[in-house]
């Protein structure tokens, strides 16, 4: 295990990460893996929902974030978008974020969620503050 997959274990999930199944599986400030399961997340007709997209797909950009603001920094997500491409029904959806920028004060992230086909299923971006230290 990583020495950033030790920090994330250390500080534990949201209550949304749990709720959802997120499971973070590689992480660093450049790329972060997750993964999710379709059921619990799913719209009445059986199809992942598409907010459960957005929520691993910022979960993965503001921990990336975090880590690398360091831990004593605060972030918050201040932009986020999603192109839903494909349904998935079954199985577990992965995203796979790559910074795009790791800036002192913004950073941003490319976020690709696939089926277990290894489809791609969305692609999001997310863009996150690095607050000032009070």
């Amino acid at each position: 295990m990583s020495d950033f997959l030790e920090v994330i274990k250390a500080r534990g999930s949201g209550a949304l990460d749990k709720k959802m199944g997120i499971e973070i599986l590689e992480a660093s400030p450049n790329r972060l893996v997750g993964k999710m399961p379709v059921e619990g997340n799913t719209q009445p007709i059986g199809l992942l929902h598409g907010g459960a997209n957005v929520v691993l797909a910022e979960s993965l950009g503001s921990i990336g974030t975090q880590l690398h603001a360091g831990p004593n920094r605060k972030i918050v997500g201040v932009d986020i978008n999603a192109t839903h491409h494909k349904s998935a029904t079954a199985g577990f959806v992965t995203g796979v974020a790559t910074a795009i920028s790791l800036g002192k004060t913004m950073c941003s992230y490319e976020i690709v969620i696939s089926n277990d086909a290894g489809e791609r299923t969305c692609t999001a971006r997310i863009t996150c503050l690095i607050l000032a230290e009070r």
